[in-house]
């Protein structure tokens, strides 16, 4: 019998994502509390809610003859956590201090298999390095696109292309939110399934 396949978020940007290598995935709001420990370090943060996130879907779906996936990102800029913005003033006071310099985000990518129990868990880094940004340019953009509920205060597949200088990473898909090469071959490699076979 095939396998299932869970997405355990609320987010749109990953669903789509994932929906390119497996469009039959179902989607859950796994509900846990995000909060960070002290001392924590990003990588430990980022794989233990994607875990947690996987096991509160396993809990109140109490799914069969299924794996599990589920994400978890944080942004970093000079040794803290970027916070979502919220509202335009702190946006533009966020993307003004990243101006000329460089942001990583760091992204878990956790699987279970919830006959088996097997699981994968592994992280992905992706590094944003800003061009000089001007006010007027800040002002432009954040004029042009919503982002006051992304971390960073940009997004990456839309003109936040614009505020960049390079990008240094693996995958341009795990800035967004889920790191698909990672995925695919964790699929293959680790759970024996090849979504290009699942057609």
């Amino acid at each position: 019998m095939p396998k299932r396949f869970i997405l355990a978020s609320s987010s749109p940007y990953r669903l789509n994502l994932i929906k390119t290598l497996l469009p039959n995935v179902e989607a859950y709001t796994p509900d846990i509390d995000e909060s960070t420990r002290q001392d924590e370090p990003p990588q430990t943060l980022v794989k233990r809610l994607a875990q947690a996130k996987a096991q509160a879907i396993i809990e109140r779906v109490k799914p069969k003859n299924t794996i599990i996936i589920a994400s978890d990102q944080v942004g970093i800029f000079n040794d803290k956590i970027i916070a979502k913005a919220y509202t335009k003033d702190r946006a533009f006071s966020q993307l003004q201090s990243f101006s000329g310099q460089c942001a990583k985000f760091i992204t878990s990518l956790y699987l279970v298999d919830t006959e088996s129990h097997h699981e994968f868990i592994d992280h992905a880094q992706f590094n944003v390095h800003f061009r000089n940004l001007s006010d007027q340019e800040i002002l432009n953009y954040l004029a042009q696109e919503d982002v006051l509920n992304c971390a960073g205060s940009f997004k990456v597949e839309g003109l936040g292309i614009s505020l960049f200088e390079r990008l240094e990473g693996d995958d341009f898909n795990s800035l967004i939110g889920l790191p698909l090469i990672m995925l695919n071959n964790a699929l293959i490699n680790h759970f024996n399934i090849n979504p290009l076979n699942s057609f």
